[in-house]
């Protein structure tokens, strides 16, 4: 397996990890949690295909929206939306007055799931496309 092979399996096999904490986090009611796993789940499979589609290190960003149309993968318009949905979460699951006085409690459960739902379709086509999953 070549280097880049066998650190974009790294990444995506992270990618995997983030989404069983996403719905562990969702199980017990931490809904902030979840969705900044769950980006963190998207955020990986997505440098993973950077890694596998372009042979190239991935831009050092967060920025979920930046990442796909960087890497130019087509997705259905669901996806691409849910992504764009979902990129914030990065900053404001974890921190109290980032644009949520206290995330924890003002993130909507029904919300969180769509978005968990949307991480994990978006890995599994990654891994589809990349072979890795």
């Amino acid at each position: 397996m070549s280097g880049f092979r066998k650190e974009a399996k790294d990444w995506f096999d992270g990618a995997m990890v983030d989404l069983e904490e996403a719905r562990s986090a969702l199980l017990n009611n931490r809904v902030n949690w979840a969705l900044f796993a769950a980006h963190q789940a998207v955020e990986k499979a997505l440098k993973s295909a950077f890694m596998i589609l372009k042979r190239e290190r991935p831009p050092r960003t967060h920025d979920l929206v930046r990442l796909l149309g960087e890497l130019g993968l087509e997705l259905p318009e669901n996806l691409r939306t849910g992504i764009s949905e979902l990129s914030p979460y990065y900053v404001l699951a974890r921190y109290p007055n980032a644009g949520l006085e206290r995330p924890w409690e003002s993130i909507d459960r029904t919300l969180a799931e769509k978005l968990i739902n949307v991480a994990e379709e978006v890995v599994r086509s990654i891994g589809r496309v990349t072979g890795l999953g």
